[in-house]
């Protein structure tokens, strides 16, 4: 079924709009001379055993992770065309990846979080006490639960005064404390003491708790705190921002929440004009409107697992002899708006986004939906949602990002998953780990990352991600853009 037909004038408007954040063509084919200057002007050949490392700023001011995002994106065009990606991509890559491995693993301005886990992927330590870690909490309350079975203080009241209460008072203190360490001379005390070993259900709860491999991990992993190595990798983590949960997090959340709040009201500003100009131009009276937060109904009738359910702003469309119960309006789906703080934010959203469009796709046509929004229950047509596009190539007059984001800073054309994808690979992590510990290094491990790239599904986003950039970037306009536009 074909979506409703809009009115001529938000065609028109929306094709108005400037889209000042869309990337630049790349020349098509790769062009060789071009492709040489992502090499390293001092590496040898890149098939060598052991290829010297980038030791000066990148050639021509191109970050690495520009050049991997470009080259990535050849070699995608190529697979698309049924060809196989040539040897001079590869050799850029590997290149490229290198002089990414040494930027990201420097001490003075390299990233903390690539940095901990090159320390991690050569340390058995901190492996170790990362696997530990992983298991904290749980291992925590078993042993919490273990102990409040033996020395909850509310059984200790009942208990007369003396050595075999006091001990049970600095077992549960130890372990309310996370004294891991500290639980073993209660314990062996209550072990020794003949009043405790006389009391047989008392004396299996004590050999339980000392035999307990959760409580050997504890006291394990606060062993390994205090290890050189493990507080290196403690320090870098912590360099990565306030921990969760912390004040100063909350304190950046809300922050972020502020900004993104801000954005979303331009936008609804923007869409409030063109609903104005929309319903002056038209003969019936006031037919369009503009809702925030409009949420999918749990009841939708198809999965949403990874898909949108919530819209930052929409336009919506009186449908014309149709009502809902009571009398109630009903309206097609005419324009999506996606607030975005920053302009990176659209790649990462943009497949969540193609999500949503197709969870709302698998409308029935006949059924008026009930949606919740900010501005209360709205009846929306299901033939206005059926005939929503699911696929790029079609979006452009459905849906908007929409920015205040400065739109002459360079595009990061690498995006912060694909990057940290990328140096996380174990061919990376192993190039990393010799380079600090002043190894010969070995790069062919990394044509082994480029032929996971290409072929791996694991790695597909990757493959795509500068593709799904540029299309999420060709829907995104200014705030300040979309208001002049829609005012006319």
């Amino acid at each position: 079924m074909r979506q409703p037909s809009a009115h001529p004038l938000l065609e028109e408007i929306l094709r108005s709009i400037p889209r000042p954040y869309r990337l630049p063509d790349l020349p098509e084919p790769a062009p060789s001379s071009w492709l040489r200057h992502f090499q390293l002007e001092a590496g040898g050949d890149v098939s060598s055993s052991e290829s010297s490392l980038p030791s000066r700023p990148w050639p021509l001011d191109c970050r690495p992770s520009t050049a991997i995002a470009i080259i990535i994106e050849y070699a995608r065009r190529a697979l698309a065309a049924g060809e196989r990606p040539g040897p001079d991509l590869k050799q850029g890559f590997v290149h490229a990846m290198a002089a990414l491995i040494c930027e990201a693993a420097r001490e003075d301005s390299g990233d903390p979080a690539f940095r901990a886990m090159v320390l991690k992927h050569g340390s058995p330590i901190v492996r170790e006490h990362a696997a530990l870690s992983a298991q904290f909490q749980d291992d925590k309350r078993r042993v919490l639960s273990l102990v409040n079975a033996l020395a909850h203080p509310a059984k200790l009241q009942r208990q007369p005064a003396g050595l075999r209460r006091d001990a049970l008072t600095q077992l549960h203190a130890a372990a309310t404390a996370s004294a891991w360490s500290d639980i073993a001379t209660p314990l062996e005390r209550l072990l020794a003491m003949p009043e405790c070993r006389a009391d047989a259900v008392l004396t299996d709860r004590l050999t339980q708790l000392k035999g307990e491999v959760a409580l050997r991990r504890l006291q394990r992993l606060e062993s390994l705190q205090t290890h050189e190595e493990v507080q290196q990798y403690l320090s870098l983590w912590e360099q990565q921002g306030p921990a969760a949960n912390s004040h100063a997090a909350a304190r950046e959340g809300a922050a972020g929440r502020r900004r993104g709040m801000n954005v979303e009201t331009l936008a609804k500003h923007g869409l409030d004009a063109l609903a104005e100009r929309l319903n002056t131009a038209h003969a019936q009276a006031h037919p369009y409107r503009v809702v925030t937060a409009l949420h999918v109904p749990a009841s939708f009738p198809a999965r949403q697992e990874g898909a949108k359910t919530e819209w930052d702003a929409v336009l919506l469309q009186q449908a014309p002899g149709q009502t809902a119960s009571k009398g109630a309006p009903v309206w097609n789906l005419c324009l999506m708006v996606e607030a975005k703080a920053s302009a990176d934010a659209a790649g990462t959203d943009l497949a969540r986004l193609l999500r949503g469009l197709r969870l709302l796709a698998q409308a029935h046509a006949a059924t008026v939906y009930a949606f919740r929004a900010r501005e209360g229950v709205i009846h929306l047509n299901g033939a206005s949602l059926t005939a929503l596009p699911g696929e790029m190539g079609s979006l452009e007059n459905t849906v908007l990002y929409c920015s205040d984001d400065s739109s002459d800073r360079e595009p990061r054309l690498l995006s912060a998953a694909a990057r940290m994808q990328l140096l996380s690979a174990p061919q990376s992590l192993e190039v990393a780990n010799a380079l600090q510990q002043a190894k010969p290094v070995d790069t062919k491990v990394l044509g082994f990352l480029w032929e996971d790239v290409l072929n791996s599904e694991p790695w597909q986003a990757v493959l795509h991600q500068y593709l799904t950039l540029r299309q999420a970037r060709e829907l995104m306009v200014h705030t300040s853009d979309l208001l002049q536009a829609a005012s006319g």
